[in-house]
């Protein structure tokens, strides 16, 4: 039995990782999935690799006029959404010294003001009974060095998780999110670090980790699922860390 069968869902940044597997997943559980992507390019690729039944839209989560506009495009293609997993977004860390505003501003205007827009832009088309599930971080469980915007940014994610559900209450709608540890995606590309940085980096966070492996982007994709799903019809206001422990466990 297919548990997505015959529901749409909109998954922003949904051309590679997280939310690229969560469309794969989608799709095999029987749903029309609708991608989001800031180059026509990566859309497009996206898209022909995910088949007939996905849809890619160029947006861009991080720019207001693009969120503004998206309720629009998807409309193009459907009246109402049955999921939405709001998973655009990357990571920039820096020193407390060498953080500059627009370093600053890159973050929230993606991670915060994109995730809250973008939820308000599409709630007057979710279906009553519709799911919204959004991606927050292990990262607002303690400190790490370097990492003060991206997790204060994270931690407004995470409030929106409870404000959100308690809105959205009425309307039928559940909220919850899923909060990933270290996961086998793009993350460091967009850092400003080298390849062999990247490599030295994953290298020396691998041994710390509780089952000393980087999770897959498809573990979390199955998450998502059971959270789109009826089978979390009673799991409202919810944030299920998939971490493999690393919050958890020291």
């Amino acid at each position: 039995m297919q548990k997505l069968k015959n529901k749409v869902a909109l998954i922003t940044g949904g051309t590679n990782g997280m939310g690229f597997a969560t469309a794969q997943e989608f799709i095999s559980q029987g749903a029309k999935v609708i991608i989001t992507g800031r180059s026509k390019e990566t859309v497009n690729k996206a898209v022909e690799s995910l088949g007939l039944n996905a849809i890619g839209i160029v947006s861009n989560a991080g720019k207001l006029s693009d969120i503004f506009d998206l309720q629009k495009q998807v409309q193009i293609h459907t009246n109402t959404l049955d999921v939405l997993f709001v998973n655009a977004g990357y990571g920039k860390f820096a020193p407390i010294e060498m953080v500059d505003e627009a370093h600053f501003d890159e973050l929230f205007n993606m991670l915060v003001k994109g995730t809250f827009f973008t939820v308000q832009q599409m709630l007057p088309i979710m279906n009553v009974g519709s799911s919204i599930i959004l991606n927050t971080s292990f990262v607002t469980e303690f400190g790490i060095e370097n990492f003060s915007v991206y997790s204060a940014a994270k931690s407004a994610v995470q409030s929106f998780i409870k404000t959100f559900s308690s809105e959205c209450t009425a309307k039928k709608i559940r909220v919850n999110g899923i909060s990933p540890g270290y996961i086998k995606t793009n993350i460091f590309n967009n850092t400003g670090l080298t390849p062999d940085q990247i490599e030295g980096a994953v290298a020396s966070i691998t041994p710390t980790l509780p089952f000393k492996r980087f999770g897959e982007a498809s573990e979390i994709a199955k998450t998502v699922l059971f959270l789109a799903s009826d089978d979390a019809s009673y799991i409202h206001g919810a944030e299920i860390l998939v971490d493999g422990g690393l919050s958890n466990i020291k």
